[in-house]
């Protein structure tokens, strides 16, 4: 019925299936590993048609600190610009959707599964058609153009996946836990915080995570809510480093590079928090 795990397979499909697997790789990893060479590359290369060769020298220092130079491009404002904005997007979130996900997994109240698919309806749909209707409501609040207006958008975004998420992780955990603490006479608030918050560090980190790559990878809203280097993030404003007439692909690489590196340090701190949280209640005992 189940397939047979390739650790007992025949020596020849074993072998087939590793060079697969490198050959995918390989080929998944390619782009990236141009980003970070053309990252490193002087621009003669760039215009001398050199992509995927041994640059003629190493521009790293060069490059890199070319990104940060203020007088082409506010860049370290923009990478502060999204830190302001995804960290405390990302912990409101966490908060928000721990509670909302706790309610809608332990309490018995009518209308809860109705409200539940209300969250799981809203993931569905398309945000290309949110556009106009957010933007003309940010305008209207007086939060366009506003590092609180992303702030404040990406929470109420990111709301309705975190609570799906964190609901069914909620659900998985044993209630006797819940009816011993209150026969103890542990109020609800001192459940969630005492008793349901330790439990859901998994969950919390492989979200948070998750939440992080969401929101600080974000462009699309950040083009739509956004026209301003106050409140501008680094993902949208990596169209600074273009210049009049010529495109340095070399510059833009370098800043993506940038751009990418804290995505990717969260989920290498958070690893074994983060597959630990997805891997919860896949296995049974």
């Amino acid at each position: 019925m189940f397939p047979t795990p390739i650790q007992r397979r025949s020596m020849p499909t074993r072998f087939m299936y590793r060079l697969g697997v490198i050959l995918v790789l390989v080929l998944w990893l390619l782009p990236l590993l141009a980003v970070i060479l053309t990252s490193i590359r002087p621009g003669s290369d760039i215009s001398s048609g050199n992509y995927w060769g041994i640059p003629s020298r190493f521009a790293l220092i060069e490059n890199y600190s070319e990104v940060f130079n203020p007088a082409r491009s506010p860049m370290l404002r923009y990478f502060i610009n999204s830190t302001l904005i995804t960290l405390p997007a990302t912990a409101i979130s966490l908060f928000i959707s721990a509670m909302a996900g706790f309610a809608l997994a332990i309490y018995k109240f009518k209308g809860r599964i109705f409200l539940y698919a209300v969250f799981i309806a809203g993931n569905f749909v398309p945000y290309q058609i949110l556009m106009i209707p957010v933007r003309t409501m940010f305008v209207n609040l007086g939060l366009f153009d506003t590092i609180l207006g992303l702030i404040v958008f990406h929470t109420a975004f990111q709301t309705g996946f975190a609570t799906f998420f964190m609901r069914n992780f909620i659900v998985e955990l044993p209630y006797s836990l819940i009816e011993s603490a209150r026969v103890e006479g542990a109020t609800e608030v001192k459940i969630f915080f005492t008793i349901m918050i330790p439990l859901l560090r998994p969950a919390l980190a492989s979200l948070g995570v998750l939440l992080f790559t969401f929101i600080w990878n974000d462009f699309f809203w950040a083009l739509t809510l956004v026209q301003s280097d106050a409140a501008r993030p680094i993902t949208f404003g990596l169209s600074a480093l273009k210049g009049q007439w010529l495109i340095s692909y070399n510059l833009i690489s370098a800043g993506a590079v940038i751009a990418a590196l804290p995505s990717v340090l969260v989920f290498f701190i958070l690893q074994k928090q983060f597959i630990q949280g997805l891997s919860f209640g896949g296995v049974k005992e």
